[in-house]
């Protein structure tokens, strides 16, 4: 009689993924908020009042004006239909007497680096994937493999139970994991119980758990991909792992289609990285109106004068500095532009990264009225380690005299002209 019994993979991948994080980390400031619906994203203006008795005033989102969205919810928001990236005045519709606060984003860089200080000290071959998420190797850390009572799979779990009470003791804060044989299931799985969730898989559970979901669980499978798969009549993961080569083929080309036909099977052989290199730092905001060159001239520049300080502190921060400076601009109708010019040396403070940044400026059009607005540097180096003899240039153009300028040091011109 064949054994039924699980067996225990080669590679043992965790996926953890905190639970609505900002909203949870708004409520060990405000436990009085617990239970109920909570949208993090409002400004610092709808920031708590305390009353004279002791008790705290919330906005409401039926409160809000303006054009801001989402940044996280809690689970009982999530109900009523709000969710990450909406807009706020739409979240108010659906939630008008939902809690409203403004994002703090030091303190969840703080409760980040917490929970993942807590995860090391149990599994140390960690991917960091973001703030909130992070991916785990629990293939060689000891008594993974040791079964518990009949369960092959029990060192599995009793292990990743005590890393979710890691977490909890370390941060106040729930987790939910996923551990399958790879990444790819993984992330899918650590959604699956959600939320505190616990769900180990194995590729005996694919045809199960895996088969019935809809294809864009699939992280890779975005809202084109998916809608293009459900107009050919391939709505669930399992559709797609039956599907013929040939027909994905035609319509997603030869190395997608590969790809596609290998996630809804689960294959996927990516190691957990446990360090990379930045591409590039950046730092963007939306404005509640739309701003004007010319009529908001003044508020543009301290606007712009805030993201390259916050940029310098960024890559300060985090020991790097960068040859690149890039703009982006969106204007209204969504119509989105990017310029970015090179430099001869790299920079990292921020009258520097102004200063070149101000150059891209001048290649812009800027009579339409401006929704956001963004600055990057890229071409990153650890200071020490850049290489000489380089040449500034930009697309299309020689950046003249604008990059020896730019790569001057110095406090920020508060009368750089700019926006003209």
């Amino acid at each position: 009689m064949a054994d039924s019994t699980p067996s225990l993979p080669d590679r043992l991948i965790a996926h953890l993924d905190m639970d609505a994080f900002y909203a949870s980390v708004e409520l060990l400031r405000y436990p009085e908020l617990k239970g109920m619906p909570v949208v993090v994203g409002g400004r610092r203006a709808h920031t708590p009042q305390l009353r004279a008795d002791g008790t705290r005033e919330f906005y409401k989102l039926q409160d809000y004006t303006g054009r801001g969205v989402v940044t996280t919810s809690t689970y009982p928001a999530r109900a009523l239909g709000v969710f990450s990236a909406m807009g706020l005045m739409k979240a108010a519709l659906l939630a008008p007497q939902a809690i409203l606060l403004p994002a703090d984003f030091e303190a969840y860089r703080h409760y980040s680096r917490l929970f993942k200080a807590a995860v090391r000290e149990m599994a140390p071959v960690v991917e960091d994937r973001g703030i909130d998420e992070i991916y785990i190797d629990l293939t060689d850390v000891p008594g993974v493999r040791d079964p518990v009572g009949h369960d092959p799979l029990g060192g599995v779990r009793s292990l990743a139970r005590d890393i979710k009470n890691s977490v909890f003791s370390a941060t106040g804060l729930t987790c939910s994991i996923g551990v399958t044989p790879n990444k790819l299931l993984s992330k899918i799985a650590s959604e699956l119980d959600k939320p505190d969730g616990l769900t180990v898989l194995t590729m005996d559970d694919l045809p199960t758990r895996i088969w019935p979901l809809p294809v864009r669980r699939i992280n890779g499978i975005g809202p084109k991909a998916g809608a293009r798969l459900n107009e050919l009549g391939i709505e669930t993961v399992g559709q797609l792992a039956q599907a013929p080569q040939e027909l994905l083929s035609q319509h997603f080309g030869p190395g997608y289609s590969v790809w596609l036909h290998q996630a809804a099977w689960g294959l996927d052989d990516r190691p957990v990285v446990t360090y990379s290199e930045p591409v590039s730092i950046s730092r963007e905001t939306t404005f509640e109106r739309d701003l004007h060159a010319k009529r908001d001239r003044a508020e543009l520049s301290s606007i712009f004068t805030a993201l390259c300080e916050q940029l310098s502190s960024d890559l300060q921060r985090k020991g790097y500095q960068g040859r690149t400076i890039g703009i982006k601009l969106r204007f209204e109708g969504f119509r989105t532009v990017t310029r970015d010019l090179t430099l001869d040396a790299p920079v990292q403070d921020a009258a520097s990264i102004r200063q070149a940044a101000g150059q891209c400026l001048k290649r812009v059009d800027l009579t339409q009225r401006l929704r956001l607005l963004g600055v990057r540097v890229g071409k990153l180096s650890r200071p020490g380690t850049e290489e000489p003899g380089r040449k500034t240039r930009r697309a299309g153009a020689s950046a003249g005299g604008a990059a020896g300028a730019a790569a001057q040091s110095g406090p920020v011109p508060e009368t750089l002209p700019l926006f003209d």
